[in-house]
C-alpha cells in the first residue's frame, strides 16, 4: 500500500471517529447505544469499541461518563438556578443517586461541594479583576497598560444565527500554542480555497472550544478550527462539518497581543458577566476572527469572544 492511500484510509477513519463525537455531544441527554454509535461511524458493533479506544485512548464508556460528568460539573457552575437533579439529568444520567455517586469517584467532592466552592472562587476571581482595573496608572508599565485596556470591555448582547461550519478538530494541550492554530486553520483554508468555497465578504472564521479546560484535561480538550459554507456541502476525508446553534450571545471584542487571550476570556468572565444579569447557556463557546481573510497585522489580532447566555 503506498503512503497516498495509507494516508486517506487513516483520514476516513478520523473522519467516521468524528462523526460520533458530534453525535455524542448532540445528544448527550439521551440513552446512547453502542449499536446506535457504531452505525453513525458506519462500523460493526463488535469492532467499533476497540476502533474508538485505539484512536481516541478512552474506551467508548468512559468517553461518554467523562462528557457527561465534566458537562455537569460545568453546569452546576455556570447555571446556579438548575438544580443538581436536574442537571444530572440533562446530562443523561439515569438517576441522581447514579449521578451523586459518578461524580464524587471522578472528583473526590460530593456535586453539592463543588458547586458551593466552585462558586466562591469564581466571585473571588470576580473581585480581584475588578480590583485591579480601580488602579491607577501611575508607574506602571506599558505591558500593564496594555493589560488594564482589556478591562475597557466593549460587550455587545447579540442573537447570532445557526452557523454551519466546516472544521479540523485537534484533541490535546492548545493552550497559547500560536503554531499549533495556524497549522489547524492553514489545513481548513487550503481545502476550502482548492473548493471555491471562500466568499471573502461573508465567510467566518471561528475558533470552536467544547471543553472547559478548568475541567476538563489538557490532554483531552477539543477544539476545532472552522469556517462557514453551505449547510448541504459535502465533506471528506478528516474535514468535518456541524452546526454552531445560533441564539443570545455576548459578545467581547477584542484586539489583542497573540498571547493576550487568556487575559481577555478572563476579563469576559470575571468582569463583565457576574454584573450582566446573564449566566452562560449549555452551548460551546467560540472566538470570531472577523478580518482574518480581508486583513492581516503582525502586532494585534482582532476577535470577537462569544459566550452563549441566558438570563440568571
Amino acid at each position: 500500500m503506498n503512503s497516498k492511500s495509507s494516508q486517506y484510509q487513516k483520514e476516513e477513519y478520523t473522519s467516521r471517529i468524528n462523526r460520533v463525537i458530534d453525535y455524542i455531544d448532540a445528544n448527550i441527554s439521551k440513552e446512547l447505544t453502542l449499536d446506535n454509535i457504531a452505525r453513525v461511524a458506519n462500523f460493526s458493533a463488535f469492532h467499533f469499541h476497540r476502533i474508538f479506544r485505539a484512536l481516541v485512548k478512552e474506551s467508548l464508556t468512559k468517553y461518554i461518563q467523562r462528557i457527561r460528568i465534566e458537562k455537569a460539573a460545568s453546569l452546576l457552575i455556570h447555571n446556579p438556578a438548575k438544580s443538581i437533579t436536574e442537571i444530572a439529568y440533562d446530562c443523561g444520567f439515569s438517576s441522581s443517586q447514579f449521578f451523586a455517586r459518578v461524580f464524587k469517584a471522578y472528583f473526590k467532592i460530593s456535586a453539592s461541594e463543588w458547586r458551593n466552592k466552585k462558586s466562591k472562587i469564581m466571585h473571588t476571581n470576580s473581585k480581584i479583576v475588578k480590583d485591579s482595573t480601580a488602579d491607577s496608572d501611575y508607574n506602571k508599565s506599558e505591558s500593564e497598560k496594555t493589560d488594564d485596556a482589556l478591562a475597557e470591555l466593549n460587550v455587545e448582547v447579540k442573537d447570532l444565527p445557526d452557523m454551519h461550519v466546516a472544521y479540523v478538530r485537534y484533541i490535546g494541550p492548545y493552550k497559547g500554542d500560536a503554531d499549533l492554530f495556524s497549522k489547524l486553520f492553514t489545513k481548513i483554508f487550503n481545502w476550502a480555497f482548492t473548493r471555491d468555497l471562500i466568499d471573502y465578504k461573508n465567510t467566518k472564521v471561528i475558533a470552536l472550544y467544547n471543553d472547559d479546560p478548568d475541567i476538563t484535561d489538557e490532554n483531552k480538550l477539543r477544539v476545532e478550527a472552522c469556517i462557514t459554507f453551505p449547510e448541504n456541502t459535502a465533506v471528506d476525508r478528516d474535514i468535518g462539518k456541524l452546526t454552531i446553534h445560533g441564539g443570545k450571545y455576548a459578545v467581547a471584542h477584542f484586539k489583542i497581543d497573540k498571547d493576550g487571550f487568556e487575559s481577555a476570556w478572563d476579563a469576559l468572565y470575571g468582569e463583565w458577566l457576574p454584573g450582566s444579569g446573564y449566566q452562560p447557556d449549555d452551548k460551546p463557546t467560540f472566538e470570531l476572527f472577523p478580518n482574518v481573510l480581508t486583513e492581516h497585522s503582525e502586532d494585534k489580532i482582532i476577535v470577537d469572544i462569544c459566550l452563549p447566555i441566558i438570563p440568571l
